[in-house]
């Protein structure tokens, strides 16, 4: 078990390739599939400040009623798009990764290479068959 979350949905392809990521790297994360079990309002109050990114930032609109609920309101709180993800899990954006090197939403997914503490990796493939090559830049 390694220091490594994320926040997934299995039935979105770029958090299935950044879970594969991080296994091809040999880590086994812990998995948290977010519609299941929502993270707190603490919980995403946290990761979107360790992200150094604007609630905002963690949003999604694809696929989910941001339009509908008027999310795109400027005038709209962190209180307001907090109550908003409490009601419909699915705009929070993923993947979400917590790793000892920094919090990242890793999109495009090789995004994800940067946070682990390992490398440089072998080339990896997509389940698209986008060849992903890793150049060994981390954070820290």
């Amino acid at each position: 078990m390694t220091d490594i979350t994320i926040f997934h949905n299995p039935a979105c392809g770029t958090s299935r390739n950044v879970l594969a990521l991080i296994r091809h790297a040999g880590l086994e994360p812990r998995v948290v599939e977010y519609l299941l079990t929502p993270p707190s309002r603490d919980e995403i109050r946290a990761l979107a400040a360790a992200t150094g990114q604007p609630l905002r930032a963690l949003l999604r609109e694809k696929g989910t009623p941001f339009e509908e609920l008027g999310l795109d309101d400027p005038a709209l709180d962190d209180e307001a798009l907090l109550d908003a993800i409490a009601q419909h899990p699915i705009l929070l954006n993923r993947p979400i990764v917590v790793t000892p090197l920094g919090t990242a939403l890793c999109r495009p997914s090789e995004a994800v290479l940067e946070l682990l503490p390992v490398g440089p990796l072998p080339p990896f493939t997509k389940s698209d068959g986008e060849l992903v090559h890793d150049h060994g830049r981390r954070r820290g």
